[in-house]
Protein backbone atom coordinates (compact mmCIF):
# COMPACT_ATOMS: atom_id res chain seq x y z
CA UNK A 1 0.00 0.00 0.00
CA UNK A 2 1.69 3.37 -0.96
CA UNK A 3 2.17 5.82 2.28
CA UNK A 4 2.29 9.42 2.50
CA UNK A 5 4.66 11.57 4.96
CA UNK A 6 3.22 13.46 7.55
CA UNK A 7 4.94 16.58 5.86
CA UNK A 8 2.60 15.64 3.02
CA UNK A 9 -0.72 15.32 5.24
CA UNK A 10 0.06 18.31 7.22
CA UNK A 11 0.83 20.41 3.95
CA UNK A 12 -3.17 19.64 2.91
CA UNK A 13 -4.49 20.26 6.25
CA UNK A 14 -2.68 23.86 6.35
CA UNK A 15 -3.72 24.77 3.32
CA UNK A 16 -7.27 23.69 3.75
CA UNK A 17 -7.76 25.12 7.11
CA UNK A 18 -5.86 28.56 5.42
CA UNK A 19 -7.39 28.91 2.15
CA UNK A 20 -4.14 30.28 0.68
CA UNK A 21 -0.67 28.28 -0.36
CA UNK A 22 1.19 31.39 0.95
CA UNK A 23 -0.29 32.12 4.37
CA UNK A 24 0.10 27.71 4.86
CA UNK A 25 3.26 27.97 3.86
CA UNK A 26 4.19 30.51 6.26
CA UNK A 27 2.64 29.65 9.09
CA UNK A 28 4.66 25.41 8.43
CA UNK A 29 7.87 27.66 8.05
CA UNK A 30 8.41 26.27 4.47
CA UNK A 31 8.50 27.95 0.98
CA UNK A 32 5.27 28.24 -1.26
CA UNK A 33 7.10 25.99 -3.73
CA UNK A 34 8.04 23.47 -1.34
CA UNK A 35 4.78 23.54 0.00
CA UNK A 36 2.76 23.11 -3.33
CA UNK A 37 5.27 20.15 -4.06
CA UNK A 38 4.03 18.34 -1.53
CA UNK A 39 0.72 18.86 -1.80
CA UNK A 40 0.94 17.69 -5.63
CA UNK A 41 3.14 14.41 -4.66
CA UNK A 42 0.00 13.60 -2.12
CA UNK A 43 -2.29 14.00 -4.83
CA UNK A 44 -0.56 11.91 -7.50
CA UNK A 45 0.02 9.41 -4.85
CA UNK A 46 -3.95 9.35 -4.40
CA UNK A 47 -4.93 9.92 -7.82
CA UNK A 48 -7.20 12.52 -7.17
CA UNK A 49 -7.19 16.62 -6.90
CA UNK A 50 -7.61 17.94 -3.39
CA UNK A 51 -7.76 21.13 -4.62
CA UNK A 52 -9.66 23.21 -6.72
CA UNK A 53 -6.68 26.25 -7.84
CA UNK A 54 -7.38 29.87 -9.15
CA UNK A 55 -5.27 33.08 -9.20
CA UNK A 56 -7.14 34.02 -6.84
CA UNK A 57 -8.30 30.94 -4.46
CA UNK A 58 -7.92 28.00 -3.60
CA UNK A 59 -10.50 25.33 -2.45
CA UNK A 60 -11.34 21.68 -1.51
CA UNK A 61 -12.97 19.53 -4.32
CA UNK A 62 -15.81 17.09 -3.05
CA UNK A 63 -13.02 14.35 -2.86
CA UNK A 64 -10.69 16.84 -0.49
CA UNK A 65 -13.63 17.57 1.63
CA UNK A 66 -13.88 14.34 2.65
CA UNK A 67 -10.38 12.98 2.42
CA UNK A 68 -9.78 16.28 4.82
CA UNK A 69 -12.66 14.92 6.88
CA UNK A 70 -11.37 11.13 7.33
CA UNK A 71 -7.64 12.27 7.77
CA UNK A 72 -7.14 15.13 10.00
CA UNK A 73 -8.55 13.23 13.15
CA UNK A 74 -5.22 10.92 12.92
CA UNK A 75 -3.06 13.26 11.82
CA UNK A 76 -3.81 15.05 15.00
CA UNK A 77 -3.75 11.64 17.11
CA UNK A 78 -0.50 10.85 15.29
CA UNK A 79 0.98 14.58 16.49
CA UNK A 80 -0.44 13.62 20.20
CA UNK A 81 1.21 10.22 19.95
CA UNK A 82 4.39 12.17 19.04
CA UNK A 83 4.11 14.84 21.72
CA UNK A 84 3.57 12.22 24.61
CA UNK A 85 7.33 10.41 23.56
CA UNK A 86 8.40 14.11 23.32
CA UNK A 87 7.51 14.23 26.43
CA UNK A 88 9.86 11.86 28.33
CA UNK A 89 13.23 13.40 26.56
CA UNK A 90 15.73 14.06 29.03
CA UNK A 91 17.10 16.74 27.05
CA UNK A 92 14.54 18.79 25.42
CA UNK A 93 14.36 19.28 21.55
CA UNK A 94 12.29 19.83 18.72
CA UNK A 95 10.68 23.04 17.79
CA UNK A 96 8.34 25.08 19.14
CA UNK A 97 6.15 28.15 17.19
CA UNK A 98 5.18 31.18 18.95
CA UNK A 99 2.82 33.56 17.47
CA UNK A 100 2.97 36.92 18.87
CA UNK A 101 2.30 41.26 17.60
CA UNK A 102 5.66 42.38 16.62
CA UNK A 103 6.47 44.61 19.18
CA UNK A 104 6.10 41.71 21.56
CA UNK A 105 8.15 39.60 19.46
CA UNK A 106 10.84 42.12 19.94
CA UNK A 107 10.37 42.81 23.50
CA UNK A 108 11.09 38.97 24.54
CA UNK A 109 13.68 38.58 21.77
CA UNK A 110 16.72 39.72 23.84
CA UNK A 111 15.64 38.65 27.05
CA UNK A 112 13.88 35.58 26.56
CA UNK A 113 14.03 33.58 22.87
CA UNK A 114 18.13 34.19 22.53
CA UNK A 115 18.92 33.13 26.27
CA UNK A 116 16.73 30.12 26.44
CA UNK A 117 18.23 29.17 22.99
CA UNK A 118 21.71 29.15 24.55
CA UNK A 119 20.49 26.94 27.72
CA UNK A 120 19.01 24.62 25.32
CA UNK A 121 20.83 24.21 21.73
CA UNK A 122 18.69 21.19 20.55
CA UNK A 123 15.55 23.29 20.47
CA UNK A 124 14.74 25.23 17.26
CA UNK A 125 11.83 28.05 17.89
CA UNK A 126 10.06 29.00 14.77
CA UNK A 127 8.61 32.90 15.67
CA UNK A 128 5.44 34.20 13.62
CA UNK A 129 4.69 37.86 13.81
CA UNK A 130 1.31 38.94 13.19
CA UNK A 131 -0.48 42.32 13.60
CA UNK A 132 -3.93 40.15 14.37
CA UNK A 133 -5.05 38.22 17.15
CA UNK A 134 -4.99 35.07 15.79
CA UNK A 135 -6.25 31.36 17.42
CA UNK A 136 -2.74 29.70 18.12
CA UNK A 137 -4.91 25.88 18.49
CA UNK A 138 -6.20 26.30 14.99
CA UNK A 139 -2.58 28.05 13.15
CA UNK A 140 -0.96 25.21 14.87
CA UNK A 141 1.13 27.46 17.35
CA UNK A 142 2.74 26.31 20.87
CA UNK A 143 2.55 29.46 22.32
CA UNK A 144 1.09 32.89 21.65
CA UNK A 145 2.40 36.27 23.09
CA UNK A 146 0.14 38.99 23.48
CA UNK A 147 -0.62 42.27 26.30
CA UNK A 148 -2.10 40.86 29.01
CA UNK A 149 -5.42 42.27 28.18
CA UNK A 150 -5.81 40.73 25.11
CA UNK A 151 -5.12 37.07 26.01
CA UNK A 152 -8.37 34.73 25.46
CA UNK A 153 -10.14 33.28 28.52
CA UNK A 154 -9.69 29.87 27.84
CA UNK A 155 -5.88 30.14 27.90
CA UNK A 156 -3.03 29.33 30.60
CA UNK A 157 -0.99 32.91 31.05
CA UNK A 158 2.32 33.69 31.89
CA UNK A 159 2.64 37.10 32.83
CA UNK A 160 5.82 37.82 32.06
CA UNK A 161 5.90 41.33 33.96
CA UNK A 162 7.85 43.63 31.68
CA UNK A 163 6.79 47.19 32.05
CA UNK A 164 5.73 48.57 28.50
CA UNK A 165 5.27 51.94 27.37
CA UNK A 166 5.12 54.15 24.28
CA UNK A 167 7.31 57.49 23.52
CA UNK A 168 6.90 59.90 21.58
CA UNK A 169 10.31 60.80 20.17
CA UNK A 170 13.16 63.11 17.84
CA UNK A 171 15.97 64.02 17.37
CA UNK A 172 17.75 67.09 19.37
CA UNK A 173 18.32 68.56 15.77
CA UNK A 174 14.47 68.33 15.11
CA UNK A 175 13.13 69.54 18.10
CA UNK A 176 15.29 72.78 18.28
CA UNK A 177 14.75 73.37 14.43
CA UNK A 178 10.96 72.79 15.06
CA UNK A 179 9.97 73.46 18.57
CA UNK A 180 8.65 70.72 21.72
CA UNK A 181 5.33 69.66 21.24
CA UNK A 182 3.76 70.40 25.34
CA UNK A 183 0.65 68.68 24.37
CA UNK A 184 -0.78 66.12 22.14
CA UNK A 185 -2.49 68.72 19.90
CA UNK A 186 0.78 70.40 19.58
CA UNK A 187 1.43 67.71 17.44
CA UNK A 188 -1.35 68.79 14.46
CA UNK A 189 2.12 71.99 14.38
CA UNK A 190 4.67 68.94 13.64
CA UNK A 191 6.04 66.67 10.69
CA UNK A 192 4.37 62.49 12.92
CA UNK A 193 5.56 59.30 11.11
CA UNK A 194 2.32 57.59 10.24
CA UNK A 195 1.78 54.43 11.28
CA UNK A 196 -0.16 51.85 8.96
CA UNK A 197 -2.07 48.72 10.87
CA UNK A 198 -2.25 45.34 9.71
CA UNK A 199 -6.29 46.32 8.85
CA UNK A 200 -5.26 49.19 6.46
CA UNK A 201 -6.43 52.24 8.89
CA UNK A 202 -3.65 54.56 9.67
CA UNK A 203 -3.10 54.22 14.02
CA UNK A 204 -4.06 57.39 15.69
CA UNK A 205 -1.75 58.18 18.52
CA UNK A 206 -3.60 57.09 21.60
CA UNK A 207 -2.21 59.60 24.96
CA UNK A 208 -4.06 59.69 28.45
CA UNK A 209 -3.20 62.51 31.56
CA UNK A 210 -5.62 62.81 34.67
CA UNK A 211 -8.13 60.66 33.27
CA UNK A 212 -8.46 62.20 30.25
CA UNK A 213 -7.33 60.43 26.99
CA UNK A 214 -7.12 61.86 23.73
CA UNK A 215 -6.57 60.37 19.82
CA UNK A 216 -4.89 62.40 17.54
CA UNK A 217 -4.47 62.23 13.68
CA UNK A 218 -1.24 62.68 12.48
CA UNK A 219 0.06 64.21 9.53
CA UNK A 220 3.28 64.01 7.51
CA UNK A 221 5.12 62.96 4.74
CA UNK A 222 5.71 59.28 5.63
CA UNK A 223 3.60 56.10 6.12
CA UNK A 224 5.22 53.12 6.98
CA UNK A 225 4.51 49.54 8.71
CA UNK A 226 7.80 48.39 9.71
CA UNK A 227 10.09 49.07 12.81
CA UNK A 228 13.13 49.67 11.22
CA UNK A 229 12.22 52.11 8.36
CA UNK A 230 10.66 53.83 10.80
CA UNK A 231 13.72 54.07 13.49
CA UNK A 232 15.71 55.33 10.44
CA UNK A 233 13.49 58.05 9.32
CA UNK A 234 13.20 59.65 13.10
CA UNK A 235 16.90 59.21 13.50
CA UNK A 236 16.84 61.07 10.21
CA UNK A 237 14.97 64.34 11.73
CA UNK A 238 12.60 63.47 9.12
CA UNK A 239 10.15 64.19 12.37
CA UNK A 240 8.54 62.94 15.23
CA UNK A 241 8.09 59.11 15.96
CA UNK A 242 5.29 56.93 18.27
CA UNK A 243 8.10 54.22 19.44
CA UNK A 244 7.86 51.57 22.34
CA UNK A 245 10.08 52.48 24.31
CA UNK A 246 12.14 49.22 24.36
CA UNK A 247 12.63 50.01 20.54
CA UNK A 248 14.51 53.25 20.95
CA UNK A 249 15.61 52.93 24.73
CA UNK A 250 18.90 52.89 23.65
CA UNK A 251 18.95 55.79 21.05
CA UNK A 252 17.22 57.62 24.39
CA UNK A 253 20.56 56.65 26.31
CA UNK A 254 22.48 57.82 23.29
CA UNK A 255 21.05 61.36 23.34
CA UNK A 256 20.16 60.40 19.90
CA UNK A 257 16.62 60.57 20.06
CA UNK A 258 14.97 63.17 22.96
CA UNK A 259 11.64 62.03 24.99
CA UNK A 260 8.36 64.23 24.57
CA UNK A 261 5.21 64.39 25.84
CA UNK A 262 6.18 61.58 28.82
CA UNK A 263 3.21 62.58 31.18
CA UNK A 264 1.17 61.54 28.61
CA UNK A 265 2.30 58.55 27.52
CA UNK A 266 1.13 56.20 30.30
CA UNK A 267 2.27 52.28 31.17
CA UNK A 268 1.03 49.67 29.07
CA UNK A 269 -0.76 46.10 29.48
CA UNK A 270 2.39 43.83 30.50
CA UNK A 271 2.68 40.98 28.01
CA UNK A 272 1.95 37.66 28.74
CA UNK A 273 3.08 33.92 27.54
CA UNK A 274 -0.42 32.27 26.96
CA UNK A 275 -1.14 28.72 25.62
CA UNK A 276 -3.93 25.91 25.91
CA UNK A 277 -4.08 23.33 28.77
CA UNK A 278 -1.51 20.26 26.92
CA UNK A 279 -2.20 16.88 28.63
CA UNK A 280 1.04 15.58 27.23
CA UNK A 281 3.32 18.69 27.03
CA UNK A 282 7.19 18.01 25.09
CA UNK A 283 10.13 18.31 26.86
CA UNK A 284 11.25 21.48 25.09
CA UNK A 285 7.87 22.93 25.59
CA UNK A 286 7.97 22.72 29.57
CA UNK A 287 11.95 24.03 29.18
CA UNK A 288 10.98 26.87 27.79
CA UNK A 289 7.20 27.63 30.21
CA UNK A 290 9.95 27.16 33.18
CA UNK A 291 12.44 29.15 31.75
CA UNK A 292 10.10 32.54 30.76
CA UNK A 293 8.52 31.70 34.75
CA UNK A 294 12.23 32.00 35.93
CA UNK A 295 13.27 35.05 33.36
CA UNK A 296 10.22 36.67 34.51
CA UNK A 297 9.92 36.00 38.18
CA UNK A 298 6.06 35.42 37.96
CA UNK A 299 3.37 32.65 38.55
CA UNK A 300 1.13 31.16 35.84
CA UNK A 301 -2.87 32.61 36.52
CA UNK A 302 -5.64 32.26 34.24
CA UNK A 303 -6.66 35.67 32.61
CA UNK A 304 -9.95 36.96 32.70
CA UNK A 305 -11.71 37.02 29.38
CA UNK A 306 -11.44 39.92 26.79
CA UNK A 307 -15.42 40.10 26.01
CA UNK A 308 -15.52 39.59 22.75
CA UNK A 309 -14.58 37.72 19.83
CA UNK A 310 -14.17 40.54 17.11
CA UNK A 311 -11.43 40.71 15.31
CA UNK A 312 -8.08 42.30 17.29
CA UNK A 313 -5.46 43.79 15.56
CA UNK A 314 -2.30 45.38 17.28
CA UNK A 315 -2.77 48.80 17.51
CA UNK A 316 0.83 49.41 19.37
CA UNK A 317 3.13 51.73 17.42
CA UNK A 318 6.11 50.44 15.27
Amino acid sequence: MLQSSLNELDAVLMVARRGKFRTAALELGVSTTALSNAVRKLERTLGIRLFNRTTRSVSLTEAGQQFVAQVAPAVRDIHEAMDVARSRQATPSGTLRINAFPTAAREIFSWLVLPFLRAHPQVHIDIVTEGRLVDIVAGGFDLGVRSADLVPADMIALPLGVLRRNVVVGTPSYLKAHGTPLTPRDLTEHTCLRVRLPNGAIHRWPFEKDGQSVHIDVEGAITLDEASLARTAVLASVGLALAMESDVRDEIEAGRLVRVLEDWTPILSPLSLYYPSRRNPTAAFKAFVDFARRQSGASITLTPSIGSEAPVTDIRPL
